[in-house]
């Protein structure tokens, strides 16, 4: 059998991955970088997309964005999914009064009520992987909403104390320390045992999640300069320093802390598998101007897999066909190959002899993983 007819038999026998996708906020570009995304009928060659939300919305949208090419249907219940289809579930159905790139609490309530549903899906193995349409924390807060974000109402649910937030791209993967808190109480929140948990975390998460047997992690300061040798400040003498040490004893590779600001301008970025930021902005705002279209969030650290497309609900470009659906297809692709790890690190568990075929799937990833990008 020559190669190209081994990996069409591959494609078409193994299994495909049941895509859970919340909708979002319904007066924001969810919808719009959803159907965008589902567009590309490659992605159904590797999943099964399912839609929490409603067909009306999609309609509505698809006619205002003249998409007459994006093809769905309603699927009643999750039992009865049509394979490689894009297939839609109303979770309301109800009319729903749609004010374009407004905070309302109406569209809070309804991107609860998708994430509620898709996550019980999830939760009973009837999806394998969520990914989450962007919300607004003002919209969701009007709603009921408790949490900053959707990383903190996941971890709570799998009865976490806490998630770690990954933004992750072609060339590279940012998590944080901390992640939805004021500036103000950075300082406060940031312990050795708090940094030393995330390195582990991460640490687990690149073995784990995207196969990297020995990951490198760079470390970031808290202060300007990593602290100039505590001219600047002593956090990193008195935590981070500590941390590193701690779980450099635990046999993983952690490096730092390094100043943040001429890191991702550097060749140095290139030396590390991961790199680990004190908070929001500091890594964030250089990921996003490096891979802003491309960039995807990963929630690591939980029994689940979810991802969503980095950027938010972007309200001022609401209905002007402005959005586009990058993030939100590499959200798929990346949910989609984190399961397929997990799948064989199980199979590798209980067989050790497969370990030569999980290689291969491997190289076969990053085959199609080069395809998507072309």
């Amino acid at each position: 059998m020559d190669k190209r007819k081994e990996q069409q038999k591959e494609t078409t026998t193994r299994k495909v991955v049941r895509v859970g996708i919340s909708m979002g906020d319904v007066n924001g570009i969810g919808p719009e970088v959803i159907m965008k995304s589902l567009s590309d009928s490659r992605l159904l060659i590797d999943c099964t997309p399912v839609i929490y939300g409603s067909t009306k919305i999609l309609s509505f949208y698809r006619k205002r964005l003249n998409m007459n090419q994006f093809n769905y249907q309603e699927t009643k219940s999750i039992d009865d999914l049509k394979l490689r289809r894009v297939n839609v579930i109303n979770v309301w159905s109800d009319e729903v009064k749609l004010k374009l790139g407004e905070a309302t609490e109406e569209g809070g309530k309804r991107a609860f009520e998708s994430l509620e549903r898709a996550t019980a899906d999830l939760a009973a193995g009837k999806i394998d992987v969520l990914v989450t349409a962007p919300i607004s924390k003002e919209a969701m807060g009007k709603s009921g909403f408790k949490f900053p974000g959707h990383t903190e109402y996941l971890a709570d649910l799998a009865g976490e104390d806490e998630a770690l937030m990954l933004m992750v791209s072609s060339t590279m993967r940012v998590g944080l320390v901390t992640s939805h808190i004021p500036i103000k109480e950075v300082c406060e929140t940031i312990t050795a045992d708090k940094v030393a948990g995330k390195i582990e975390s991460f640490n687990a998460s690149l073995k784990k999640d995207f196969g990297i047997q020995r990951p490198k992690i760079a470390v970031f300061g808290l202060n300007p300069h990593a602290g100039e040798n505590g001219k600047m400040g002593m956090e990193e003498k008195e935590i981070i320093s500590p941390a590193i040490a701690r779980v450099k004893d635990k046999g993983i590779f952690a490096f730092g802390p390094f100043p943040a600001d001429g890191f991702f301008g550097s060749a140095a970025k290139a030396n590390y598998d991961g790199v680990l930021a004190m908070y929001h902005d500091q890594g964030l705002a250089a990921f996003k101007a490096l891979a802003f279209d491309e960039g995807v969030n990963f929630t690591a650290g939980l029994p689940i897999v979810r991802t969503s497309p980095d950027h938010g609900t972007a309200f001022d470009i609401v209905g002007k066909n402005l959005a586009s659906g990058d993030s939100m297809r590499n959200a798929i692709y990346l949910a989609i190959d984190v399961h397929r790890n997990h799948v064989d690190e199980k199979e590798i568990k209980a067989n050790p002899l497969v370990s030569k075929e999980r290689d291969r799937r491997g190289n076969n990833r990053n085959r199609d993983a080069k395809r998507r990008e072309q």
